[in-house]
């Protein structure tokens, strides 16, 4: 945040600080450039589980710990299957035609549905085609209500591609193939917090009058405002953000291996469905709703990297 002395500086990429409408966040499907050769759904919902350490097998190029065993921090995420809800066409951008595919019990609390199904039928003109896909959360007993979001397409015919998926569970390990991806969601909740801790302002001197957690002036006398630079109090929290070029370590089920400790993870509990390893953290608190896309921007130095799972400690 720009001080009052320096009106210009500081970064107003997000501004302004308020609480997101929307726990999934929108992605920009048109500027999104994916390898041909990976085709299928370009986003995944997944749901925060814990961090851990994990001790991985280093098989990267050059790298002067390969071949040896090393302790990475990593983020368990819990991916339960999904089921596309309708097919959206596009054209020009805008959309024009909405096709519901999907009538289940549990999508009454959040969509409409219709009385009876209707005939999947692609409209005269369209350019571009995405899915409207919710989670199945029930199976992996973390609530009944799923959660829904629009989710593009990598495919060179999408229509008939689409068509093979109605009806499906779409499974995390078809997603996985892509090795970075981007960590979409919403960061921790603090709720209203002071000018000290939400723009990082320095506490005046202990005898200053009218309290030291708050600024030393909001501003001149004419124009008689307080303009929007000046660090106040407000919401901390629940903000949009992307974590960038995360790698994934490993990804199965918990069938195939078991990754679950004795009393289950704090604040979440055993993890039942499949599950995604992710190198680093992951923003938000337990039970989160996170959207993984593939890498937007992939870097050379996190595209090298190659882990073997060993175990988690």
């Amino acid at each position: 945040m720009a001080k009052l002395s320096k009106p210009r500086e500081g970064s107003l990429q997000f501004w302004p600080r308020s609480r997101a409408d929307k726990l999934l966040p929108r992605v920009n499907w048109d500027v999104v450039k994916f390898d041909a050769k990976n085709e299928g759904l370009l986003g995944f919902i997944a749901y925060k589980a814990a961090m851990a350490t994990a001790v991985v097998k280093d098989n990267t190029e050059h790298s002067m710990t390969k071949g040896k065993k090393i302790a990475l921090p990593v983020t368990i995420l819990e991916a339960p299957n999904m089921k596309i809800y309708a097919i959206r066409f596009y054209n020009n951008g805008i959309a024009v035609k909405d096709v519901i595919v999907s009538n289940d019990k549990e999508l009454k609390r959040i969509v409409p549905l219709p009385k009876a199904m209707p005939t999947l039928e692609a409209p005269k003109q369209y350019d571009d085609i995405r899915v409207i896909a919710y989670s199945l959360p029930k199976t992996a007993n973390l609530k009944k209500t799923p959660d829904v979001t629009e989710i593009g397409i990598n495919s060179a015919n999408k229509f008939e591609y689409v068509k093979s998926l109605v009806g499906k569970e779409l499974s995390a390990k078809d997603f996985a193939k892509h090795s970075l991806v981007d960590v979409r969601g919403l960061t921790t909740g603090k709720g209203f917090s002071s000018a000290v801790k939400r723009f990082g302002i320095s506490l005046k001197q202990h005898k200053s009058e009218k309290g030291r957690r708050r600024p030393g002036s909001l501003g001149p006398w004419h124009p008689a405002r307080v303009t929007f630079r000046t660090p106040m109090a407000g919401q901390l929290g629940m903000f949009t953000r992307v974590h960038y070029n995360q790698k994934i370590v490993f990804t199965s089920s918990i069938q195939e291996k078991d990754i679950n400790i004795p009393s289950g993870f704090p604040h979440y509990g055993k993890i039942d469905t499949n599950y995604i390893i992710i190198k680093g953290s992951v923003q938000g608190p337990q039970k989160r709703q996170i959207l993984l896309t593939p890498a937007l921007r992939p870097t050379k130095k996190q595209a090298k990297k190659k882990y073997e799972f060993q175990e988690l400690i």
